[in-house]
């Protein structure tokens, strides 16, 4: 018999959904405070997951999920760079 894989889960920032953790993004604050998308779930620092779509990336900024996950203030420019990732990957 084969042994079931726990399938790890998330909280999305935006819709607060428990998720896949392959269906989410993961937003990183490095070191330095820089934000970036990872795409891969490896890059170092404190990460936060968000859904594959720009309606929760909204509900995310409306409700200040991401401010909390990272325990400081996100400059508008993330969310706009973020946005902009999100968009290329739904038209990929």
């Amino acid at each position: 018999m084969l042994k079931q894989r726990k399938v790890p889960l998330r909280k999305c920032t935006g819709c607060q959904e428990m998720k896949n953790k392959k269906e989410l993004v993961r937003i990183v604050r490095s070191e330095d405070g820089t934000f970036s998308l990872d795409v891969t779930g490896k890059k170092p620092g404190r990460g936060a997951y968000i859904c594959k779509n720009v309606a929760c990336l909204d509900k995310a900024q409306k409700s200040k999920g991401l401010e909390r996950s990272f325990k400081s203030p996100v400059p508008k420019e993330v969310y706009e760079a973020l946005r902009k990732e999100l968009e290329e990957q739904e038209d990929a």
